[in-house]
């Protein structure tokens, strides 16, 4: 029968580079995300969530 071969390490420095690559522009994103928010003015609604109406029963 066959046997499996190991993938070679070229593959596995690629899938590396990739990885690191894909967590730097994450990262990035984050940082972005949170220096709008920082940058922005609070918002305007109120706390918490609206009291829900009664059900109706036909």
């Amino acid at each position: 029968m066959g046997e499996k071969t190991n993938p070679p390490k070229k593959d596995e420095a690629a899938r590396k580079e990739r990885l690191a690559e894909a967590l730097r522009a994450n990262l990035q994103k984050r940082k972005a995300q949170t220096r709008s928010r920082r940058a922005g003015d609070a918002d305007q609604r109120s706390e918490g969530l609206p009291a829900a109406g009664k059900m109706h029963k036909d």
